[in-house]
């Protein structure tokens, strides 16, 4: 089949626009790859502040988390544990140590937490709470697997955990 000048003109017109928008997306994949490190920071800011501060709710509570803990079927000597993972584990996702190990924990415990405290559907608010938790629980998962990035002190002691 021989292309006519009109036919050739379009198909290298159609073929330059492919070109030029393959450009523009190899480019927009480097700058967002430079910004990687920024944003996994970001990231690791954000995504422990609802841990810290639960945590931190719970050892200025103790007595009533420990008594809500009971009242849920949850023995009352798993609140130091569970300070530890949402307190010391936000802390350490937040600087970025033992970054994938912490996470992956924390999305464990986030997943528990929801079918513990956040089953109940016939309660209209715990379908929500159980969805939030599913959602950050695939944040720490994410997390585990990609890292902490370059400004973590897991990069700075150069572990791999």
């Amino acid at each position: 089949m021989i292309l006519s000048s009109d036919n050739n003109d379009a198909l290298n017109r159609v073929i330059a626009h492919e070109n030029s928008s393959s450009r523009r997306i190899g480019l927009l994949e480097n700058k967002m790859k430079k910004l990687e490190d920024v944003g996994v920071l970001i990231a690791r800011i954000l995504m422990p502040v609802l841990f810290i501060t639960a945590g931190w709710g719970k050892i200025s509570g103790y007595a009533g988390t420990q008594q809500y803990m009971e009242a849920m079927g949850v023995p009352g000597f798993l609140l130091p544990l569970t300070i530890l993972l949402e307190f010391g584990g936000g802390l350490a996702i937040l600087l970025g140590f033992l970054t994938r190990t912490t996470a992956l924990f924390t999305a464990g415990f986030t997943l528990l937490t929801a079918l513990i405290f956040h089953s109940n559907f016939a309660e209209g608010v715990n379908s929500l709470m159980f969805m939030k938790n599913l959602t950050i629980a695939g944040g720490f998962l994410l997390l585990a697997l990609t890292g902490p990035g370059a400004f973590s002190l897991d990069r700075l002691l150069n572990k791999k955990w």
